[in-house]
């Protein structure tokens, strides 16, 4: 009896498959070609600018000619009065929005799964959509308005004994006012992955759920909801990943002098710093640091997720 050695295939690298399936899939691989090269220009380029953050940056000499500082901007942050109060706020905000406006559009999906009537389901979803497609600028100025002390939204919180007053001028309800805005600006734009996954549900579950006697909120506990666990979990883990960030420009345009306390956070100070100030080395630092623990919870979560659920990202 002869011994036959068997010999393992070489392993495939990118470059091997791209040849061996080019002609099937070359249509695919010349659509993608732009995003690759908007990516590599505007997000992998530009991350040779993160030296700076280890330099006293100064633009006439440039990045090869700075002197380089090391960690000097980094502590210099985490000395500073303001590194725990944008870093609480920033968590705050976020934390906020992990609680409520997480699960908006979740629930907004599951009720509008729910109605049968065509047209009454269209115009729910219009409506809802809507406000994702006006500017943040227009945003704000609204809440200026409605908040003012004679707008509309204070009108109606007189009615239960509150004081007149312009409620954007309030550091305890800033955070409110920012989370509850984002909530009504993007339910309905997030809903959309939810409602294209639920499309997906094979109708026989709902069938054999009626034949043992679910009702429709224990079909949409026992058939609906499961649907929606993998892509959840997914849109969890990505949030989390983002846990140390909060835009800029809302911020900006709602807060004020007497909101900092409350309002103010990682991206508005590295704008004041960074930007307003000239201090291009302690912004980039900052950003860094930001990014990095962004990083940490993304790993971190993603991980967890794995062990927990078995669902992950990788």
């Amino acid at each position: 009896m002869t011994a036959v050695s068997l010999q393992s295939k070489p392993k495939q690298t990118f470059f091997s498959r791209l040849r061996k399936n080019y002609q099937r899939y070359s249509l695919v691989y010349w659509l993608s070609l732009p995003i690759l090269v908007y990516y590599i220009i505007f997000h992998y380029l530009p991350l040779f600018g993160i030296c700076i953050a280890f330099q006293d940056y100064r633009t006439a000499k440039g990045v090869l000619g700075s002197k380089w500082v090391g960690l000097k901007h980094f502590i210099s942050f985490f000395k500073s009065d303001y590194a725990w109060r944008v870093i609480r706020n920033t968590l705050f905000i976020n934390f906020y929005n992990l609680i409520f406006s997480f699960p908006a559009p979740i629930i907004l999906a599951l009720l509008i799964n729910e109605v049968k009537f065509a047209p009454y389901k269209k115009t729910i979803q219009t409506i809802t959509y809507m406000p994702h497609f006006i500017s943040t600028v227009v945003i704000c100025g609204l809440l200026a308005d409605f908040c003012a002390s004679t707008g509309i939204i204070t009108t109606i919180t007189t009615l239960f004994g509150f004081e007149r007053t312009n409620l954007l001028n309030s550091p305890k309800l800033f955070r409110t006012l920012y989370v509850s805005s984002g909530i009504w600006q993007g339910i309905g734009w997030g809903s959309i992955i939810y409602l294209a996954t639920l499309s997906t549900t094979d109708p026989n579950l709902y069938e054999a759920a009626v034949i043992d006697g679910a009702g429709r909120f224990q079909q949409a506990i026992h058939v609906t909801l499961p649907t929606l666990v993998p892509l959840i979990i997914l849109q969890l883990i990505m949030r989390m990943g983002q846990m140390m960030s909060v835009g800029y420009e809302k911020i900006i345009l709602m807060y004020n002098g007497l909101t900092y306390e409350t309002g103010d956070v990682i991206s508005s100070y590295v704008y004041r710093r960074g930007l307003q100030s000239g201090e291009f080395s302690f912004g980039t630092a900052v950003s860094l640091f930001n990014s990095l623990c962004n990083l940490l919870m993304l790993v971190s979560s993603n991980f967890i997720a794995g062990k927990v659920t078995g669902e992950s990202m990788w």
